[in-house]
């Protein structure tokens, strides 16, 4: 005889495996993180069904909406085989707000994706921690998120990372703008290192090199290898919203990301116009040239898989440079002009990664 349900042991959703009181404490620690990272405009707190704010609290008049969707690729893998998880939520921000801010916008408020397969309250609070800290150097608040555990689609010890961000910029002060000219200077700014993109071949070099990721990097003396590959992208935020504003020099801002500079230099571009950039103004950063070492790869596909060393580029005309450079800081230096674009690539490159 079939067993009836009085005769069947009670099953629970933490016998399946999902822990709500889990959970819920971590979304009472989550709140003090978030709390540091208010700004103007957020109307309410964590946990509710929504994340609210208050567009016309900021000031705009004449607002465009512009919103950002990003992970960190397999660089989370790297977080979760090192144990390090203190700054990937950086990536996860760097990643959204950076796309943001190309179109000359603000970053206004960002909501983080956790998902598991059994909840490690330690591991979690540190990512979304550092979602919190990435969030308060871009200016944004972080006003809510989704932690979800589900067992059975992630393996023990593992976890998916997203996020979302959305920002404003006056109608009238979009980027790029329409007067891109040839002539006018390509200035590139330095990135942190390898940032988010291109690790599912550096772990494929780490592994033919035959390295574990406790060991010295060879690229950068008193760091273990991991720890050096972890650098959080940087943030761009603050920088380019205070050159933007205060010169109206800036014409056109491009994230160096998946691509690099070939890919992604094109997409602020208007056809017919092209830019040539200059490699030897471009020192190329230890990690990178261990990796081109270690790889065997030519500058073209490092140029086109890494971002070499410039993660932003800003175009302004010549008689606005001096200016743009005042504000950008001393890190920044012309890398190149725009120029007519013939019928070969919308990125030409002169002298040779060194």
């Amino acid at each position: 005889m079939p067993a009836t349900s009085k005769d069947k042991a009670r099953v629970t959703y933490r016998d399946a495996g999902v822990d709500i009181d889990a959970g819920n404490a971590l979304v009472e620690a989550i709140g003090p993180l978030a709390a540091r990272t208010r700004r103007q405009g957020v109307l309410g707190g964590i946990g509710g069904f929504g994340g609210l704010f208050d567009l016309k609290a900021c000031g705009f008049k004449d607002p465009v909406l512009v919103a950002a969707t990003d992970g960190v690729g397999t660089k989370l893998k790297l977080a979760i085989e090192t144990g390090i998880h203190a700054g990937i939520g950086v990536d996860l921000v760097a990643m959204n707000v950076n796309d943001i801010v190309v179109q000359g916008a603000e970053p206004l408020f960002f909501l983080d994706y956790f998902a598991t397969g059994k909840l490690d309250l330690g591991v979690a609070e540190t990512v979304i921690g550092s979602v919190a800290m990435g969030c308060k150097e871009a200016g944004a608040a972080l006003i809510g998120g989704e932690t979800a555990e589900m067992p059975g689609l992630y393996a023990p010890g593992d976890y998916d990372l997203a996020g979302f961000a959305v920002g404003a910029v006056e109608r009238k002060a979009l980027l790029p703008r329409k007067d891109l000219i040839v002539g006018d200077l390509i200035i590139g700014l330095p990135s942190s290192g390898v940032h988010a993109n291109g690790f599912s071949l550096v772990r494929r070099i780490v592994e033919r090199t035959g390295l574990g990721w406790r060991d010295a990097a060879p690229f950068a003396p008193g760091l273990k290898l991991g720890e050096a590959l972890l650098t959080p992208t940087r943030i761009y935020v603050r920088q380019l919203l205070e050159t933007i504003r205060g010169t109206h020099a800036v014409k056109a801002i491009a994230h160096i990301t998946g691509g690099g500079l070939t890919d992604n230099v094109p997409r602020v571009l208007p056809d017919g116009l092209a830019a040539e950039i200059d490699l030897d103004a471009i020192p190329l950063a230890p990690v990178f040239a261990w990796l081109q070492a270690e790889s065997g790869l030519d500058d073209d596909e490092m140029l086109r898989t890494f971002n070499c060393g410039i993660g932003m580029v800003v175009v302004v005309s010549p008689g606005d440079v001096e200016r743009a450079l005042e504000h950008l800081g001393e890190e920044a230096r012309v890398i190149g002009a725009i120029a007519e674009r013939s019928a070969g690539s919308a990125v030409r490159y002169r002298g040779k990664l060194a």
